[in-house]
């Protein structure tokens, strides 16, 4: 399955969709550093800097058919520690997420945000689906149930074009119940060993890491063990 990343960061999510058995062929990410990143680990994969000319570029060549599309919309008009703008906030970036959607028809579409998302933008993220066509459904995956040591819980959204099967899974078993499975049939997210501490970055008390482009990447970055189990509700499901 091909993956067309939006707002990818350093491809958090790109690796563990990967993991799961996925192929990234584009990235759209605004950031210098953050490109760089991307180019580094994938230097075959084609990038873009703006989301909202995604589609143009993307048809400025011959390219693979894109069978999911996925992104982390920036956070900030959702964050409790902003001013909670919603879709008002001018850095609200679902609209050109969604006219990629509607322009390559993917089979699935994976978000992802903060949890604040639940009330300001969610709403607008489920009905723009529906008039797309697609079956979504949102829930909550936090990185401490895929192994990591800390919580930092994320909401997701997963949708799946009505017209080419049936709805995707519930994302969340303790903070989603689908009305058509069992708990039987939802799938654990895998238990791995606790991660070691990258130098520099778990604490601060010797001051601030030289490169703040970095750590800013790092902060935003989406834990791959999420993306993977996330992914594999997508794969497993498709075998």
């Amino acid at each position: 399955m091909n993956v067309l990343e939006l707002f990818a960061g350093i491809g958090g999510l790109s690796l563990g969709l990967q993991r799961a058995g996925m192929r990234i062929v584009g990235h759209v990410e605004i950031d210098p550093f953050c490109r760089a990143v991307l180019h580094k680990h994938w230097p075959e994969v084609p990038s873009h800097d703006d989301v909202r000319t995604a589609v143009n570029w993307w048809h400025s060549a011959t390219r693979p058919r894109v069978d999911v599309v996925a992104g982390g919309y920036p956070c900030q008009g959702e964050s409790l520690l902003g001013h909670r703008r919603g879709d008002d906030d001018p850095r609200w970036l679902w609209k050109p997420m969604a006219d990629v959607i509607a322009d390559l028809r993917p089979r699935y579409v994976i978000g992802e945000n903060v949890l604040g998302h639940r009330t300001r933008g969610l709403g607008t993220v489920l009905r723009d689906l529906r008039r797309l066509n697609y079956t979504a459904r949102a829930g909550i995956v936090r990185a401490c149930e895929v192994g990591a040591p800390h919580p930092r819980p994320r909401l997701f959204v997963l949708a799946h074009a009505q017209e080419r099967g049936r709805p995707p899974r519930c994302l969340a078993p303790r903070n989603h119940r689908p009305q058509t499975s069992t708990a039987q049939e939802r799938p654990e997210p895998p238990r791995r060993h606790r991660w070691p501490t990258e130098p520099r970055v778990g604490r601060v008390a010797d001051g601030i890491p030289a490169r703040m482009d970095r750590l800013a990447a790092l902060g935003n970055a989406l834990v791959p063990a999420v993306a993977e189990y996330v992914g594999r509700l997508i794969t497993d499901d498709r075998r």
